[in-house]
């Protein structure tokens, strides 16, 4: 019997406040990263490390010669310390500070940065249902700020489907217009021309399902991996240095890559004696 994959943890909760209703939740990430993971080692194997370096000597630098600073010109810094900036962070609150709501259509998609899922929490479920229920007949969202890890997020609280979602938007000046990139001006087109799109528009059109689309560079490196794995082909392994008494998870890649295509779930990584290399910093 295949194993279930581990439970999504939330990492965040707390209150939805808006007026005199209060309705706490827990936040879940709403989506997840697939990228193939490459490291960079040296031909031996040996996983490599970043270090800084001064770019005028060359001198390696340890975390005690490094100070933060904001280049005001060319070759220019102030420098600020960690105190500085810890002065400056928001206020810690559980609170999704609800300041309003607008007309859903009104938040135009290029300002969404990430998704994340509100769930009812602490015995929330009927008044979470209540506004779902609300804000997706009225198509309303809500505009609100929240403090996570130290930083405070705008975003949106879209329904749908009778779930609560969060959108982190970015700020106006975080978008390019149009104008910005240059783009020439609109050509005058014949009727005939524009039709003749139409058509072909029309020709192309269907029902949009992601199942029917895969990071096909993602399946063929890791194809080429799995080949040269199976071949003994260009693999090499580190030899354990001070302090590494092995390494890692043995991760399945014949899984991996059926679970890309959709097959079935892959069962989590089959742990072996050693530890794993230190990663790269």
């Amino acid at each position: 019997m295949p194993e279930q994959p581990a439970p999504v943890r939330s990492f965040w909760s707390g209150t939805i406040s808006f007026g005199l209703v209060s309705v706490p939740v827990a936040l879940f990430p709403a989506n997840r990263s697939r990228a193939v993971a490459l490291r960079m080692v040296d031909r031996k194997g040996t996983p490599l490390r970043r270090r800084y370096v001064c770019s005028k000597d060359g001198k390696e630098l340890d975390w005690d010669d490094i100070i933060r600073g904001y280049e005001v010109r060319k070759g220019k810094f102030v420098t600020v310390t960690d105190e500085e900036l810890q002065a400056l962070e928001p206020r810690k609150s559980r609170d999704i500070d609800l300041q309003m709501f607008v007309d859903a259509g009104e938040i135009d998609p290029i300002f969404f940065e990430r998704a994340y899922y509100l769930t009812p929490a602490g015995g929330s479920n009927k008044a979470y249902r209540l506004l779902a229920e609300v804000m997706e007949k009225t198509d309303r969202a809500g505009i609100a700020t929240f403090v996570m890890r130290d930083k405070e997020y705008l975003v949106a609280i879209l329904a749908e489907r009778g779930i609560l979602r969060a959108e982190t938007l970015r700020f106006q000046d975080e978008i390019r217009s149009p104008k910005e990139i240059g783009l020439p001006k609109k050509p005058e087109v014949k009727t005939a021309a524009v039709n003749k799109f139409a058509a072909e528009i029309g020709h192309h059109s269907g029902s949009f399902n992601l199942r029917d689309f895969t990071d096909r560079y993602a399946e063929r490196l890791q194809v080429l991996v799995m080949n040269k794995q199976r071949a003994g082909k260009d693999v090499v392994k580190a030899a354990s240095g001070p302090g590494d008494e092995g390494g890692g998870e043995v991760i399945d890649l014949i899984q991996v890559l059926r679970n890309s295509l959709g097959e079935r779930k892959a069962p989590k990584p089959a742990p072996r004696k050693a530890k794993r290399a230190r990663r790269a910093r």
